[in-house]
């Protein structure tokens, strides 16, 4: 999940090292020369020999040239959406938080954004959240927030939460990979986002407390 506004503009960060870009481009170059060799050159031959006379052998170097080609540029432009679905997440130092709810109190570990490459990052790309984990979003400064789902595979259960530490907003079992604005429904100071179903879980109600130090006590 992610802030839609800082959002709109990530994929130079998913990208990996340029030296398996650049192998693909010069895979294609490759290709892209060994075709025009094959084919030849009108200015080579004599007018009375431009007349299309291919044998059998040579159109099959040309086709299977062609081919070759095709395949090449497949392989770049599959590759290149491959690196960002593979690109590692950023790093983030993990903090304890609590929820406090009428069933108790609630610890979990979470992953703390407060940059704004963090907050583009997201859980973007993740394929699995721990049970207990979790991301906090932090904001400069209290306001309404949007969230959408875009490039994010795992449900999640998004909480707001206002600068004094109290949930103001729930959106709950959001739709992977959806670009559907979801917003906070009141001004946040941050969102903390979880598993689908943990806010059922542990029976999470706006009202409700949030203990972390990005919150005013």
């Amino acid at each position: 999940m992610s802030v839609a506004r800082e959002r709109l503009w990530r994929g130079a960060a998913a990208i990996r090292p340029a030296e398996r870009l650049a192998f693909q481009v010069e895979t294609l170059m490759a290709f892209m020369t060994l075709f025009s060799r094959m084919v030849p050159s009108k200015k080579s031959a004599p007018f009375c020999d431009r007349a299309p006379t291919v044998g059998h052998a040579d159109l099959a170097r040309r086709v299977l040239a062609f081919l070759g080609l095709c395949a090449s540029l497949v392989f770049l432009c599959a590759s290149r959406a491959a690196l960002a679905i593979d690109a590692p997440p950023l790093q983030a130092n993990l903090e304890r938080l609590e929820i406090v709810t009428a069933t108790g109190t609630h610890e979990f570990t979470v992953e703390v954004m407060r940059s704004g490459p963090q907050r583009e990052r997201g859980l973007m790309f993740r394929r699995f959240l721990p049970q207990g984990r979790g991301m906090l979003f932090g904001f400069a400064t209290e306001r309404p927030v949007m969230m959408w789902m875009k490039n994010t595979y795992l449900p999640l259960d998004m909480i707001f939460i206002g600068r004094a530490g109290k949930v103001v907003g729930l959106a709950e079992n959001t739709e992977p990979l959806s670009e559907k604005m979801i917003p906070s429904g009141a001004p946040a100071y941050g969102v903390l986002e979880v598993n689908a179903g943990t806010a059922s879980r542990i029976g999470l109600r706006i009202g409700d407390s949030v203990r972390h130090p990005l919150f005013d006590k």
